[in-house]
């Protein structure tokens, strides 16, 4: 993932006793004429900041007073973040005979005089709170603190934390580097703060981080942790323990047959990416992501509206909290394929200058990138795209080998299945009977391949996990598409349904003593998830049939058709033609 921001900490981290390391203005010159931008992110008060350290137009901006203030040094604009000082508080502060320093929001006194400090803010009944740094305690407004300040100064950068590294040595780091992607303590500061890092610097002082950011401004690249912080839930494994998957910048495999899941599982990852605060671009050929929308930050580009142009999408991803979903269901074949050559590339210079999106998504990513001309359209040296797909095997083999995540749901093609075992690494010790496993998953499960980390060298079977927004079907995917004569559903009174408007049809125009039969034998739910393959719905649906069984009610096949509905959209061409039948909204 590209790095695009630096946050680094003052006293103790490229200062010592007040003096910068001699190399620290050249390393971060260096950074910034990469494209780095560098914040300075310390607890000193402006004023004596600037007394130390002297001009400060060597970094892109200032967070001073531990999270407090903003300052531009190129624009001389300066902000306050917090409320202002107490003056009742700094009266009774110098009454007491307490020595400290006055910032505009904060105040910075010797560690030693804490438990005098808290008493005064005890006995005013302030907002305020304690901060210590070494041997200095700060008296800060309650909710201030670096990373507070660090998220105002992203924000007005228009920069992500997810593209942001921070460096810092104690206590008063802990947040800081925790509202980074990457969080790096200094060997030579708090062993707390170690502890918790991403990453140790090893050394002795400031020399060490100028020289760790000329390292990062060569390659612009955010440094692997080692450890990740940031998890996404797949779901449960067989034994009942939580399977998630490391944040990290790897590329993702989700393989299976048609309807078997794998949209939905793709959707479990966005949705968890987006909630994180990184930024997701999904193409999505089908209109199946388009519910995502509920999430925050997230818009949808497309479905009746032409698809965005790539200058369009440029602007639809400046802001870092901003997700895009590209709804191509409404184009034909040759017009996806025309616009994903053409946006595919964009994005991928897009990334390369802003570190922007995060992660690409791409469904049904077979029909696109099969041929020689497919990896033409991809940038592995960025990594983080998520390629979704029944037909594995026509993807560029270059990016199966640079796939570190596969997760695959029911796959019934013994082809498919040999092609991922030979492409898997980590498979040595796996016995060859262990693939069978694919063939025979049910609804809701999937099996994460050795190649992945979490795997631990196996097949790793698990329950998929619930989404937060639904999945939603098109009617034009759908709706009126008719199954095979032998998969239609024979209503008890001769009637058959082949397609899913036919089904609801018949639904409405009879009475529930008509069905009670197939409500109290699960026909409707089981006809969903055999012929359908849509799990979800037909779960909603046997809970609606077992409430039936238990207690009959008309309200049974009323309920049952708003489920149809809602899910996939079912509306009249006509919104007039049937009084009484609004849309039930997906």
């Amino acid at each position: 993932m590209r790095l695009a921001v630096m946050a680094v900490d003052f006293d103790g981290t490229i200062a010592h006793h007040d003096v910068m390391d001699p190399d620290i203005r050249p390393a971060i010159a260096a950074a910034r004429h990469a494209g780095i931008r560098v914040l300075l992110v310390t607890g000193r008060i402006l004023g004596d900041l600037r007394r130390v350290a002297g001009n400060l137009h060597f970094v892109d901006a200032v967070v001073a007073e531990n999270g407090a203030v903003l300052h531009f040094p190129d624009t001389g604009h300066t902000s306050l973040l917090a409320p202002p000082i107490h003056e009742g508080f700094v009266r009774e502060l110098e009454r007491s005979g307490i020595h400290f320093a006055r910032g505009r929001s904060i105040i910075d006194a010797s560690a030693e005089d804490a438990h005098r400090l808290l008493e005064v803010i005890r006995r005013l009944e302030l907002p305020l709170v304690l901060a210590f740094n070494g041997g200095r305690v700060m008296v800060l407004p309650q909710g201030v603190s670096k990373a507070s300040g660090l998220r105002s100064t992203l924000d007005t950068l228009r920069i992500s934390p997810r593209n942001m590294l921070a460096l810092g040595d104690a206590e008063n780091d802990h947040e800081m580097l925790r509202l980074a992607e990457v969080g790096v303590a200094v060997a030579w500061g708090s062993q707390a703060l170690c502890d918790v890092a991403d990453i140790v610097l090893e050394g002795t002082g400031p020399a060490a981080v100028s020289a760790y950011i000329r390292q990062l401004a060569d390659t612009c690249r955010l440094p692997a942790p080692r450890r990740a912080r940031r998890r996404l839930m797949l779901g449960y494994t067989e034994d009942g323990e939580e399977f998630s998957l490391a944040v990290l910048g790897r590329n993702v495999l989700v393989a299976g047959d048609a309807r078997s899941g794998k949209s939905w599982t793709a959707g479990l990852l966005c949705e968890q990416l987006i909630l994180y605060g990184y930024c997701v671009c999904v193409i999505d050929p089908e209109g199946d992501y388009r519910t995502l929308e509920a999430l925050p930050g997230v818009i949808v580009l497309g479905g009746d509206d032409p698809p965005p142009t790539p200058r369009e999408l440029l602007r639809a991803l400046r802001y870092p909290d901003r997700s895009v979903v590209i709804d191509l269901s409404k184009r034909t074949h040759d017009e996806k394929m025309d616009f994903i050559h053409a946006v595919l590339p964009a994005l991928n210079e897009i990334r390369q200058r802003t570190g922007l999106p995060h992660r690409i998504v791409l469904d049904e990513a077979h029909y696109f990138l099969e041929g020689h001309n497919g990896m033409n359209l991809l940038d592995l040296e960025q990594n983080g795209y998520t390629v979704v797909t029944y037909w594995a095997s026509r993807l560029p083999k270059a990016l199966l080998d640079a796939t570190e995540v596969m997760i695959v749901t029911r796959q019934s093609n013994p082809t498919e299945i040999e092609m991922l075992r030979e492409r898997c690494t980590h498979c040595e010790g796996v016995d060859p009977a262990r693939w069978a496993i694919l063939e025979n998953l049910r609804s809701g499960q999937a099996v994460a391949l050795p190649v992945t980390a979490e795997a631990a060298g196996d097949l790793r079977l698990f329950t998929v996990a619930p989404r937060l927004t639904p999945h939603v079907r098109h009617r034009e995917k759908y709706i009126d598409v008719p199954v095979a004569e032998r998969q239609a559903f024979v209503f008890t009174d001769g009637r058959r349904a082949r397609t899913l408007r036919q089904f609801v049809e018949v639904l409405e125009a009879a009475s529930d003593t008509c069905f009670d039969g197939h409500l109290r034998r699960k026909d409707f739910s089981r006809w969903l998830a055999d012929v359908f393959g849509d799990y979800p719905l037909a779960t909603q649906v046997g809970a609606l049939e077992a409430q039936y069984a238990a207690k009959p009610s008309q309200d049974a096949i009323p309920e049952i058709v708003a489920a149809i509905r809602s899910r996939y959209e079912l509306i009249e061409e006509d919104p007039f033609a049937r009084p009484g039948h609004e849309r039930a909204g997906g």
